[in-house]
């Protein structure tokens, strides 16, 4: 915990700096948020087939969606939120050709109906 789903425009595939922009959210999600390292889960989704605007070639898009589980104060929410935006901002190569819209949305998991089983390793 907590989850992280990155959708992001094919276009952008050289320019998002994939490896450095998860560990820059993972530290954000562990210090800003009290998140615990070892649980950060983050998903890449590349979009090929996107509609933005108007629908013009020169439209991408990345889109941070956050699932945390509830406790935190609006002023922490607001504080990881703008952390992961700058880590966005400084983790993808400009691209002048596209409008790039960046978004993050920070979503409360319920703590009473949250379930996580790991399974311990073994050895082999």
């Amino acid at each position: 915990m907590p989850h992280t789903t990155v959708e992001y425009s094919g276009t952008l595939v050289e320019a998002l700096d994939r490896p450095a922009f998860g560990a820059a959210l993972h530290e954000a999600l562990v210090t800003v948020a009290g998140g615990r390292a070892g649980g950060c889960k983050t998903r890449f989704v590349r979009h090929d087939d996107l509609f933005i605007g108007d629908g013009s070639a020169h439209h991408a898009m990345i889109h941070v969606e956050i699932a945390l589980l509830s406790g935190r104060t609006p002023e922490v929410k607001r504080a990881l939120t703008e952390a992961v935006l700058a880590a966005l901002r400084e983790h993808t190569a400009p691209t002048p050709q596209y409008a790039v819209q960046f978004s993050v949305d920070l979503r409360d998991l319920d703590r009473d109906a949250y379930v996580v089983h790991e399974n311990p390793r073994t050895a082999s």
